[in-house]
């Protein structure tokens, strides 16, 4: 069970950040303003989907990684701290930040500034999870070689 579910949990938060990501890309380059403030109000929402996908992959991540030592193991292990730091610390009230400016209107160089840190951070944190399910797909490739 904890096999299936850690992918799919890690898959659901690469996919719900890369959704956020892009629909904050989408939003400023072609949307309205109003398009802009609906989107900087959803995405804090979404953190109901982000925040337990993100633990059930942590928490199954962790299980799993007592069973199976290697170097793409402790990579994935080094990896996580700063994938939590940076959503913890970075991610999470920026969006925040955001959605409440958005909400009142107040889209001015702090509102931009924050807003630019945030899909750094964010990049950053879909490269990070992508270089994970890469290297997860690669220890079941290699699992399945030893059976």
């Amino acid at each position: 069970m904890v096999k299936t579910l850690h992918p799919i949990a890690g898959g659901i938060a690469l996919l719900t950040i890369f959704t956020f990501w892009m629909s904050t890309i989408l939003s400023e380059l072609f949307g309205s303003t109003a398009a802009i403030v609906v989107v900087k109000t959803l995405i804090p929402w979404g953190f109901m989907i982000l925040i337990p996908a993100l633990m059930t992959a942590g928490i199954t991540g962790a299980t799993l990684s007592k069973k199976f030592r290697g170097p793409l193991v402790a990579k994935k292990q080094k990896r996580m701290p700063f994938l939590a730091a940076n959503g913890i610390l970075i991610l999470i009230p920026s969006a925040l930040y955001l959605s409440f400016k958005a909400q009142a209107g107040d889209f001015d160089a702090a509102f931009y500034a924050v807003q630019t840190i945030e899909l750094i951070a964010g990049a950053v944190n879909i490269a990070l999870l992508g270089l994970n399910m890469r290297d997860g797909l690669s220890l079941t490739r290699w699992r399945r070689r030893l059976t």
